[in-house]
């Protein structure tokens, strides 16, 4: 298992690098192909030992090579981020679950680049949301065949078509606070939390809920944000996922012994 999670976290590395391009480029409808990777301000492409995750921003000193403009840290802070949750993705799945694997660190990837782009521009672009609904579920099927667990795939499907259903109604009911690229996430993210059962897809919901009002509130009280600023719900969503994963059987019986005491 060490010798995977190694190989999970350098490639979440360069994951990590590819998503400060997706996080840049697709909310201003540009390709991630073309042009090559360059410095804003000067135009120059940046060389190729400088594109290496982490360690080329630390060689360069966060400055660019040839005009000395500021690189953020966010970049390192992606790469190093994006390894990290995939090695703990990675972790929680096991050697008995490495079928799923491909399609958690699927989730983990779009996750990091939708909670920045949602963060920066108040928006979940078509271009990463609306694909997944194709891709997340061929990643599950060779582990729903291999597995045969086909209550698992059914239950995926039938949790993603009723996520979405809620979310649309809540964006009907309220469309100032509910977005209806919130609504095309949570059917991507009612697959995942089926896959898992029907008490993970409680737990994520109402974890994205608490979580997006606990953050709204903190920025309200340093002053941050007022009663009608728009907040990105997006990235709650995404962690109230990904702590499903992590913690929904602990939290379900914890919730389970306050209502039925042992």
């Amino acid at each position: 298992m060490a010798f995977v999670l190694a190989v999970v976290g350098v490639f979440g590395l360069a994951v990590g690098s590819f998503l400060n391009v997706v996080i840049h480029r697709v909310p201003r409808g540009e390709s991630l192909l073309r042009p090559a990777s360059h410095c804003p301000q000067c135009t120059n492409p940046v060389r190729p030992w400088h594109n290496v995750p982490v360690l080329g921003w630390l060689a360069l000193r966060g400055r660019c090579a040839d005009c000395k403009a500021p690189i953020s840290i966010r970049y390192p802070l992606v790469e190093l981020g994006t390894a990290l949750l995939f090695v703990a993705v990675a972790a929680r799945l096991g050697d008995g679950t490495l079928l799923v694997l491909p399609a958690w660190l699927y989730l983990a990837a779009i996750a990091v680049a939708l909670a920045l782009i949602d963060l920066d521009v108040l928006r979940l672009p078509n271009a990463i949301v609306l694909p997944s609904y194709v891709v997340a579920p061929l990643l599950f099927l060779p582990a729903v065949i291999v597995e045969r667990d086909w209550a698992a795939g059914l239950r995926g499907l039938f949790a993603m078509a009723a996520l979405w259903a809620f979310y649309f109604l809540l964006a009907l009911v309220y469309p100032g606070g509910m977005g209806f690229g919130d609504v095309k996430l949570a059917g991507v993210l009612g697959l995942y939390l089926g896959s898992l059962g029907w008490s993970s897809v409680a737990v994520g919901t109402l974890a994205a809920f608490v979580l997006g009002g606990a953050a709204g509130l903190a920025l309200m009280a340093f002053g941050r944000a007022g009663r009608k600023t728009a907040l990105p719900f997006g990235p709650a969503m995404l962690a109230g996922a990904l702590l499903a994963l992590f913690a929904a059987a602990p939290i379900t019986d914890w919730y389970t012994n306050l209502l039925v005491p042992a």
